[in-house]
């Protein structure tokens, strides 16, 4: 079943109303700097499976995307901060991570193309002088807390930067000192306080309405989900508890499917509600699969980068990918968004992965648009760009509710 590819042009006779529409939203919330969504195309659906305010793989960009990601960048940036001229890139703690120093050093590149100063570091790197990325060594610029008129303040070589850039989703808490300088993403935005469901949330008002616009059922244009709060999985009662859930969730899904002529069992994906990268993610196709973990994947669930306890799960429908590389790999799309709008896409590979499998673990690869993507369809472009745009729309009305803090 490809309902949603059969609807491409559909979409693009709407495509003026759909711009004009996005126009309006856009001009309602703060749009983000920059984000990624991961997406999932079964063809009879097509939707972001998870949104990452703070994106780290701007090396798996193409080279040809660059010039048009670093003049968003600066759109952006001489938009919302004016006689900005020096930009501080505030990173992870990932000292040993190669890609994400590649991540690093593709960003700094870009807001260089843009025109800015660019510094890098963080107050965790005050012994280190460089780090090394796949390509080469990143020099890191000292990073101090100090004290300033009664407030805390992040220095970079005595100085105070006209903007921080951050690319560190604050998962073990705030950064001491962000609190007083201009900061983006807001850390408020941030792992410590964000959840996924509360994005899920604002999504679906979105959705609907485009949904709508097009005259089709929402329900393909974005995964279900439900939330299970307060799971003690350590005890077998809550492990009940939420195995029931799931075979309650797995029924309503069950139904959806028959009615629509989709010919597979579903599976739910179930998540750690705050971001992971990627981990903390099980797949499981009946609730009684919960009742068996053995202790080693009981562990896996409930993992939560910085060792942050987990308190809730997203559960989540799991969506088939109909998208696969000449070798039969399945293949999922990663947008990077700009100033809310669809700037890059890669693809992430698996071929140790299933249709249905989580495909973000050691053995992804990835490869640029320029690469792959044209193998994909016509029809892959347009709705991808469209639901990932939805979900930086969400972003910005998150960050209404959440304030400053």
């Amino acid at each position: 079943m490809t309902f949603v590819h059969e609807l491409t042009s559909l979409l693009e006779s709407k495509r003026p109303e759909i711009t004009a529409w996005m126009s309006e939203k856009r001009s309602e919330v703060p749009i983000p700097i920059y984000g990624s969504v991961d997406i999932r195309d079964a063809g009879w659906k097509i939707s972001v499976v998870d949104a990452n305010h703070f994106p780290a793989g701007f090396n798996n960009l193409s080279s040809e995307d660059k010039p048009s990601v670093a003049g968003l960048l600066k759109t952006h940036i001489q938009r919302e901060f004016k006689h900005c001229e020096w930009v501080h890139l505030y990173p992870e703690s990932h000292t040993r991570n190669k890609g994400y120093v590649e991540n690093l050093i593709a960003l700094k590149e870009l807001l260089e193309i843009a025109g800015f100063r660019c510094t890098v570091g963080s107050v965790n790197f005050e012994d280190l002088g460089h780090l090394i990325g796949l390509s080469g060594a990143l020099k890191l610029d000292p990073v101090e807390s100090s004290e300033k008129d009664g407030e805390e303040v992040l220095l970079v070589g005595g100085r105070k930067p006209d903007l921080i850039l951050l690319n560190n989703d604050l998962t073990d808490g705030l950064v001491e000192g962000l609190g007083s300088q201009v900061v983006s993403p807001p850390p408020s935005m941030g792992w410590h306080r964000r959840r996924k469901s509360q994005h899920y949330e604002v999504l679906r008002e979105y959705v609907e309405e485009i949904a709508q616009m097009l005259g089709i059922d929402s329900w393909h244009l974005m995964a279900d989900w439900f939330v299970s709060k307060n799971k003690c999985l350590e005890k077998e009662a809550c492990r009940k508890e939420l195995a029931v859930e799931v075979d309650s969730f797995l029924d309503k899904l069950r139904d959806k499917y028959q009615a629509l002529g989709i010919e597979r069992e579903p599976v739910v994906f179930i998540k750690n509600d705050r971001g992971t990268y990627g981990l903390g993610i099980m797949t499981v196709r009946s609730g009684g699969e919960l009742l068996e973990l053995s202790n080693r994947k009981m562990n896996k669930l409930m993992y939560s980068k910085g060792g942050v306890d987990v308190e809730n799960f997203l559960i989540q429908e799991g969506i088939p990918t109909s998208l696969e590389n000449e070798e039969g790999a399945p293949v999922e799309p990663v947008v990077y968004l700009v100033d809310g709008q669809a700037a890059s896409w890669f693809y992430r590979i698996n071929s140790k992965k299933s249709d249905i499998d989580n495909l973000n673990s050691p053995s992804a690869q990835f490869e640029s648009f320029s690469q792959s993507g044209g193998q994909y369809g016509e029809h892959a472009h347009g709705w991808h760009a469209l639901v990932a745009e939805l979900s930086m729309l969400a972003m910005g009305k998150e960050l209404l509710s959440y304030g400053d803090q």
